[in-house]
């Protein structure tokens, strides 16, 4: 069989999704049940352990397709960029409401009742999914969560136009292995985000993310296009900075490309890989 990418094939040896029966081996193979996220937002883990490296983050009303529970770790796919992994059970519920829009800003909260002084939860990140019932002044009822500013909200089918923009939105905030909230991100977690903000498909990791786009050369960067090293990835300000979730600041922080590039030669990580000029051409990530 052709070797396939176990980070998004929801295939191990004991089990495996109906779906790849004939093309996977596995003792077994089970239906999946789709799965909503209750969270603000919930690692995504390599084994059923809560210390187990956190290889992907789901956000509130995300889909999970359950291959298995067992001792309170549930086993599936996130539907969204298609890794594979362990989440807390608890995290996760029946679906029910479709969503209707999602945070459109950084951050936010979901208060109790209509009221900015009620009791909050939260926060809820960029691009968590909601489903909005009804509105009440400047505040929107969110089903499982409670009211939310509806200026902090955007319907489904509406995107933004700018990738490093939204990018800079999260300047200062810290790094994070396997994250993709506004807590804390990584580097392709950071891309990620902001591309799916602007209505693009994205795969989880860096070297994934290197088959998006076209070539482009190192002297001919613009605002928006992509660089990768091994094992990281940035996107241009302009045609010279450069913004990314970093382990050097240990935060997102736009610095110049020059300086980034001779860095991480220096130590001894080599040069850029690839530098990629996105195509504008949205495909739903709803």
């Amino acid at each position: 069989m052709t070797p396939r990418d176990p980070r998004i094939v929801l295939a191990r040896p004991d089990l495996a999704a109906s779906g790849l029966e004939g093309a996977a081996r596995a003792k077994r193979f089970v239906d999946t049940t789709p799965m909503q996220i209750i969270r603000p937002a919930a690692a995504l883990r390599s084994a059923p352990d809560p210390t187990a490296e956190q290889v992907d983050q789901l956000l509130f009303g995300e889909m999970f397709d359950l291959a298995e529970v067992a001792n309170g770790h549930a086993w599936g796919q996130a539907r969204r960029d298609g890794y594979v992994g362990f989440v807390d059970a608890d995290a996760l519920s029946i679906v029910g409401h479709a969503p209707t829009h999602w945070i459109g800003t950084l951050r936010t909260f979901a208060f109790k009742t209509p009221s900015i002084k009620a009791p909050a939860s939260g926060p809820l990140s960029l691009n968590a999914l909601v489903c909005v019932t009804e509105e009440h002044n400047s505040l929107a009822h969110a089903v499982g969560l409670g009211w939310i500013a509806a200026a902090h909200l955007t319907p489904i089918g509406t995107f933004l136009s700018d990738p490093a923009g939204v990018a800079e939105r999260f300047v200062g905030t810290p790094y994070l292995w396997g994250g993709r909230d506004s807590l804390g991100l990584d580097c392709s977690g950071l891309v990620q985000q902001a591309l799916y903000a602007c209505g693009f498909a994205c795969p989880r990791d860096n070297d994934q993310q290197a088959t998006l786009g076209a070539p482009t050369s190192s002297d001919a960067q613009r605002r928006g296009d992509l660089v990768f090293w091994p094992g990281h990835v940035g996107l241009m300000m302009d045609s010279e900075r450069l913004i990314h979730a970093n382990a050097h600041h240990m935060a997102v922080a736009i610095e110049p490309l020059e300086e980034v590039v001779a860095r991480i030669r220096a130590a001894g990580a080599g040069d850029p890989t690839a530098y990629r000029q996105f195509q504008r051409s949205p495909a739903s990530t709803r």
